[in-house]
């Protein structure tokens, strides 16, 4: 594929999948626009880069679909200089749109080969349990899971920035709701969610309501 198609294929995922959902953040849109997927995928993946679907990566391990990441991140307002925490930042691609719109990004990963090939991507990673966080980097005043999950550590939430937030798909009963917020007394992700959305699971988080204070 050229750099002309792929840049094509991006512009064609902004217009059809993000613009059409509501995404509206210029900044946002911008981002995706200028960062190729391509290379945070296997070769085997490479065709379905733009597809509207999280893509496997390794066993039992995603990025998340494009429009997923994209209201995220909208609805996080993320602003230059933020201090982010990406928690099973896999491949690298949403640390990637995060630097993008000019986030401070530390991207935790625990899988080894998933760090080999971000970095192959131009991705720098920490290496470390997803549920531990990373307290070297913290206060941060996002933190952005990838992947859907239960409930926050605490040893994560206690990394979170005052009036940091934590954006994630949050499964409940079976179902995933895309919420941003702050984090409650108890733990719990105190905001709106703001659309049902599926998302694989991060391995680890699926079913933490014991963690919750």
């Amino acid at each position: 594929m050229t750099t002309d198609q792929s840049r094509a294929r991006r512009q064609t995922m902004v217009d059809t999948q993000l613009k059409t959902v509501g995404v509206t953040d210029a900044a946002v849109l911008a981002a995706f626009a200028d960062t190729p997927r391509e290379p945070f995928l296997p070769p085997a993946l490479v065709s379905l880069a733009y597809a509207d679907a999280a893509h496997d990566v390794a066993p039992g391990r995603h990025l998340l679909a494009p429009l997923a990441l994209a209201l995220l991140l909208s609805h996080a307002d993320v602003k230059p200089g933020a201090r982010v925490l990406l928690v099973g930042s896999a491949t690298g691609y949403s640390a990637a749109i995060l630097a993008r719109l000019g986030a401070q990004v530390t991207a935790l990963e625990s899988d080894a080969s998933l760090i080999a090939m971000a970095q192959a991507a131009g991705i720098a990673s920490v290496c470390g349990p997803l549920a531990n966080g990373w307290a070297a980097d913290a206060p941060f005043d996002l933190i952005l899971f990838e992947g859907a999950i239960a409930a926050v550590p605490p040893a994560i939430a206690a990394q979170l920035a005052p009036n940091g937030q934590i954006a994630a798909v949050l499964r409940t009963a079976g179902v995933g709701r895309a919420t941003v917020g702050t984090l409650g007394r108890d733990g719990q992700v105190q905001g709106r969610a703001f659309m049902e959305m599926a998302a694989p699971d991060l391995p680890g988080f699926a079913a933490l309501r014991e963690f919750a204070f």
